[in-house]
């Protein structure tokens, strides 16, 4: 599953949020938020961060990334990049599951 976030999202917990602060800021910005992609049913025991960076840097420059437990978010400077990171990765196999 990838699509792009455009409703608000928080979760705590997150050691991500705590040290970027354009990332906080731009939580709730319209802007921001269709910029930013969604990517579930992610092996999180085998593909870590840098691994998605380096999967998802293709699309353009990523101004952030958190991954957790089964998901991850990657946000881009803009929603082109976004987009074609969607349509770009939705339904491709990482690490034994399809995203």
């Amino acid at each position: 599953q990838l699509f792009l976030l455009q409703t608000p999202f928080f979760w705590s917990n997150s050691p991500f949020l705590s040290t970027n602060q354009h990332f906080l800021s731009s939580l709730t910005d319209p802007r921001s938020m269709n910029s930013r992609v969604f990517i579930g049913n992610l092996n999180t025991l085998v593909v870590k961060k840098s691994d998605v960076e380096a999967i998802f840097s293709k699309y353009g420059k990523i101004v952030g990334c958190s991954v957790h437990k089964g998901f991850a978010f990657v946000q881009y400077v803009n929603e082109r990049n976004a987009r074609a990171a969607v349509a770009g990765e939705d339904g491709r196999m990482i690490a034994g599951q399809v995203l």
